[in-house]
């Protein structure tokens, strides 16, 4: 079945957000401009340039008056617009004009003085009162100047001085929305990120641990407190897995010692010899989930502990049982001690499970040894069929048994390689020279 590829909540907010910004401002510029061109619709601007024009065509003769000289510009200024005319005055309070000017603009070339900036807007057509003031130089002096040039329509220059004020400011607000949604949902998002770390740190070894509930957004807190529920209800499900191991495990150590003791009394033979082991393997599985529930607290108290001491009890316990299986056990070191930290009891069980495993799986023939070294290494070794390589790994996962019907509960390496790991070793299997199987404890230092 193909797999849906999950999208990102956090790209969708930003996207989703942006898009809506974006369009908020789209229509806003539309609805501002439109608004501009029904407010300017029908409004007519005189083009000032006609007083640059006209301050050039001006002239001093030799006498010292003033003249209009026909200049190309102001030629082609007359084409374009018919109604074309201006009064300039120059500092002085000389004045020259031309065209049709309007009468109401008649007299004002004496107080053009007095003025330097207007802008006349006439609103009905065929705008005769339109016109403009400015103040413009020219080869005979400074003058100023009324009058009217090209006319053109106020909606167009709404629709300039519109793009000219609105684009610069639409992309400076897109610009600063790309970069603040994107900061504001990050930040938005940041302690969902580290729930997100809390979560992937949730561990069997961790069990009470819950994700932090402070400052976890409104809408997300439903997922917390399910989260959370559910890592409660398998804590007390744990729990109860555990007592129930616990109990189940003391409860059979009794009747168990019992058959021992019981089966130890019967007539040497094969039937005593079968009985005392299946007792000796119920009782190792009553050891084996003790083990695990001790495992499981993780209370365990370092101390110093020799090595050559464990194996030699270990040798000695073992003896009869491998006797009776047709072993032959023994114990190999040239030392007298080798002293680490670690868990006495533990390591015990750890070589004690790797001798019973060996007493199970060799085939009931051979040797098995427990060699000791100085570099902190205890190998235990048969003369059995040995392990396949590509079990060397699986053997030590819980349950797991290289054949379904064998006997045992698949619990004995698996508890080895936790011990191991407790104590910073390893637990290693490889192939003994003699034939067989060679499980190689090595401890740290």
């Amino acid at each position: 079945m193909k797999s849906l590829k999950s999208r990102s909540l956090k790209r969708r907010l930003i996207a989703q957000l942006l898009l809506f910004q974006v369009g908020i401002l789209f229509l806003f510029s539309v609805a501002f401009v439109a608004y501009l061109i029904q407010a300017g619709d029908g409004i007519v601007l005189s083009d000032p340039e006609f007083a640059d024009v006209a301050a050039r065509a001006i002239e001093r003769k030799a006498d010292g008056h003033l003249v209009l000289d026909e200049t190309d510009e102001l030629a082609k200024l007359r084409q374009r617009s018919a109604d074309f005319w201006f009064i300039a005055r120059s500092d002085k309070g000389e004045i020259v004009q031309t065209g049709n000017v309007p009468p109401v603009y008649a007299d004002m070339g004496q107080y053009l003085d007095r003025l330097t900036y207007a802008d006349i807007r006439d609103t009905q057509a065929p705008f005769t009162y339109l016109a403009v003031i400015r103040r413009a130089s020219g080869p005979a002096g400074d003058f100023v100047v009324l009058g009217k040039g090209d006319v053109f329509s106020m909606t167009y220059a709404i629709l300039l001085l519109s793009n000219l004020l609105m684009v610069p400011i639409l992309v400076l607000l897109v610009i600063v929305t790309i970069i603040v949604i994107p900061w504001i949902v990050s930040r938005a998002f940041s302690r969902l990120s580290t729930i997100a770390k809390e979560a992937e740190a949730i561990d069997i070894d961790r069990r009470g641990y819950r994700l932090p509930e402070v400052g976890i957004p409104r809408e997300v807190m439903p997922l917390v407190n399910a989260i959370n529920g559910a890592l409660q209800r398998l804590d007390e499900g744990h729990e109860r897995h555990q007592r129930f191991i616990l109990d189940a495990a003391h409860e059979l150590r009794t009747p168990v010692a019992i058959l021992q003791t019981r089966v130890e009394t019967i007539v040497d033979g094969p039937i005593r010899n079968r009985l005392l082991s299946d007792a000796g393997r119920i009782a190792a599985l009553a050891e084996q989930l003790l083990d695990l529930q001790r495992l499981d607290v993780g209370n365990t108290h370092f101390a110093s502990i020799d090595l050559v001491e464990i194996c030699r009890n270990v040798a000695a316990d073992m003896a009869p049982l491998a006797i009776a299986q047709g072993y032959e056990l023994s114990l190999e070191t040239g030392l007298d001690h080798l002293v680490i930290q670690g868990d006495a009891g533990a390591l015990q069980r750890v070589v004690f499970n790797i001798v019973q495993n060996a007493i199970e799986h060799a085939g009931g023939k051979g040797n098995i040894t427990i060699r000791i070294d100085r570099s902190a290494v205890i190998e235990v070794t048969d003369e059995g069929p040995g392990i396949p390589a590509a079990e060397r790994d699986r053997i030590f996962e819980p349950f797991h048994r290289l054949h379904p019907h064998e006997h045992g509960a698949g619990l004995g390496l698996n508890l080895v390689k936790e011990i191991m790991q407790r104590h910073g070793g390893h637990v290693v299997v490889s192939d003994n020279p003699q034939g067989g199987a060679c499980f190689r404890l090595c401890f740290p230092g």
